[in-house]
């Protein structure tokens, strides 16, 4: 045990109260646990890739094949939502594992268990004892798909005697755009580590006319496809009843709360609203539904015409709005979106999205149900700048291929 370990126990003590309330799988594995995975076949490397949540593990969806034409790939999710989409995405192709807390022992167990030649860690999910290990085995950790908000980079700044060490340890940071650049490197990445890739995100988008699951989702709730729906996407706190008194008359509104814990909180904000989650469809003339399970926003996107982007109406930080646009939906967000700023600031360019505010919501969406031929214009406008930005993938796995070639020069 280091010092390191004595401040997450207290820190864990004080906190128990908040944790403990959240259900959690796999304790098991979260303490560093399971079996030892097989060696990688000879002159292959193994490069595991780190992923925090299911966001981060859908960018992923271009670069794991990619990636695995020249490596062996594990998986690692924090997340019980991002690890079962994990499986489902990459379960047949590659292992995927459970990642440990930062205890120097859970740690230490984990990497006894993986072995990795390379370590990339996706957007930023930098723990101290984890990269200190990393590094005393002589495995290199970068930073790929790097993204340090503004907000989070406050915070990480007050802390850089902490975490400056951790970041300067990174063997590269490669990151979205010049402004991540600029901050990793604050952080303490050393000069000449940081390199601006850009975002997987774009590559992972699938831009498709059909979509896997979405005329069962219709038929299911009883959505009627004759008639214009919106889809209210990851929604957070007031949002539901945000978009409940925006929808326009007669216009179906579908809702997917981005947390399960608010399900119940969401159908009271949408009266009389049909939910996914007890299978049977609402009768005719049904206006309001509620998507209260994991995994099928895809579809509920693919059966909209116009998709509004949760958690960008409040106090929070926006919702990831490539999907939505890769479908060809006419696509609206509220004026909160820090943590994907360059994204929403693209497609507002290319005029693939619609900004803005809560005073103003009710009009936009009248107008674009309204308008056919205006939401066809934002749809070819907002799948050409995602073909524009596409490649990230690629570049992140020869960042990942250079440090296994590097890796006996940190050690190994």
């Amino acid at each position: 045990m280091n010092l390191l370990d004595v401040g997450y126990v207290v820190l864990a003590g004080l906190t128990a109260p908040v944790w403990m309330r959240k259900d959690r799988a796999d304790w098991p594995g979260r303490m560093g646990k399971g079996a030892r995975l097989p060696d990688a076949p000879e002159g292959r490397p193994r490069v595991l890739v780190h992923a925090v949540s299911v966001g981060e593990v859908s960018a992923l969806r271009t670069l794991v094949p990619l990636l695995a034409e020249r490596a062996e790939v594990v998986v690692s999710v924090g997340t019980d939502t991002g690890f079962a989409r994990a499986r489902e995405l990459y379960g047949g192709s590659c292992a995927v594992v459970r990642y440990p807390v930062d205890f120097s022992w859970c740690v230490r167990r984990f990497l006894d268990r993986v072995r990795p030649d390379a370590v990339g860690l996706v957007e930023l999910e930098v723990w101290p004892n984890f990269v200190r290990e990393c590094m005393r085995r002589g495995i290199p950790v970068g930073v790929i798909n790097g993204r340090l908000s503004a907000r989070s980079f406050r915070g990480y700044r007050r802390m850089k005697f902490f975490f400056g060490p951790v970041f300067r340890r990174l063997a590269v940071a490669a990151v979205q755009d010049e402004a991540y650049a600029e901050r990793f490197s604050a952080m303490g990445v050393l000069p000449g580590r940081v390199q601006v890739t850009g975002t997987m995100k774009w590559d992972a988008a699938r831009i498709e006319e059909d979509v896997a699951g979405a005329s069962e989702l219709a038929l299911e709730m009883g959505i009627d496809r004759t008639r214009p729906l919106i889809v209210g996407g990851s929604t957070a706190d007031g949002e539901e009843e945000l978009l409940h008194w925006a929808c326009p008359a007669g216009v179906q509104l579908l809702c997917a709360p981005r947390r399960p814990e608010r399900f119940m909180e969401a159908g009271a904000a949408l009266p009389g609203c049909v939910r996914r989650s007890q299978g049977r469809a609402g009768a005719p003339g049904t206006t309001r539904f509620l998507l209260d399970t994991i995994g099928e926003l895809r579809a509920a996107y693919a059966l909209a015409d116009v998709v509004v982007i949760g958690r960008s109406f409040g106090s929070l930080h926006g919702s990831d709005p490539i999907e939505p646009v890769a479908l060809g939906k006419a696509t609206v967000i509220g004026p909160a979106y820090g943590d994907f700023l360059s994204t929403v600031a693209a497609l507002k360019e290319a005029g693939g999205m619609i900004e803005t505010t809560r005073e103003e919501l009710a009009g936009v969406l009248a107008r674009l149900i309204s308008d056919g031929e205006m939401r066809r214009t934002m749809a070819e406008a907002g799948r050409a700048c995602i073909r524009r930005h596409q490649g990230a993938s690629a570049r992140h796995v020869e960042v990942m291929m250079g440090l296994v070639r590097g890796r006996s020069s940190v050690g190994g």
